[in-house]
């Protein structure tokens, strides 16, 4: 049974961590270079991550300015960013691509934390389905009699605890979010 406590604590980090990464792409106002993190380049014919052929810095709190190591890329660069539809506005003076991140309205912030509360809402049904799944294998391994009852019950309670647990780190992480793009 160690097995299954073992992959479900497994499972549960990456839905965490999965969860913090989808967060990232969440614009909250401030530059921050996470929000290229999904933008694909065309890149010698080849869709690279945006990442990997430059170099992304955030020189002050409403910038981020990106500078292709291949200086012929730069094109491309900027053809990526307009179609990831942003809502921002790359501008290109020859040499790098510098992103002004607009300042968030009140409206609009309110819009990104139900956002933010629906990524936490499918996190939690992640971890719902992972507990699911360990309380079935433990089930099982009861009918084939590697558990007893008791063993079952006692298993089935750690399950659970893990569960709460679990949801209680997803709340901190979306209560953290929330604060971030509320912050003006």
């Amino acid at each position: 049974m160690n097995d299954t406590m073992e992959m479900l604590d497994s499972k549960m980090d990456k839905t965490k961590a999965v969860l913090k990464e989808d967060l990232n792409t969440v614009r909250a106002g401030r530059a921050n270079p996470a929000l290229l993190d999904r933008i694909l380049v065309e890149y010698y014919g080849t869709p690279t991550p945006l990442k990997n052929i430059s170099n992304i810095s955030a020189p002050d709190p409403r910038t981020l300015q990106i500078v292709p190591f291949d200086p012929k890329s730069l094109h491309d660069v900027e053809k990526a960013i307009n179609l990831a539809n942003l809502g921002i506005n790359p501008s290109n003076d020859g040499q790098c691509i510098r992103l002004i991140i607009p300042q968030v309205t009140e409206e609009r912030r309110k819009e990104l934390t139900k956002t933010v509360r629906k990524m936490g809402e499918e996190a939690k049904i992640a971890v719902r389905n992972l507990r699911r799944e360990a309380n079935e294998a433990l089930k099982k391994a009861e009918k084939s009699g590697e558990l007893t009852e008791d063993d079952l019950k006692s298993d089935m309670d750690e399950v659970q605890k893990k569960t709460d647990a679990c949801m209680k780190d997803i709340d901190a992480i979306i209560e953290h979010k929330e604060k971030e793009i509320m912050e003006v």
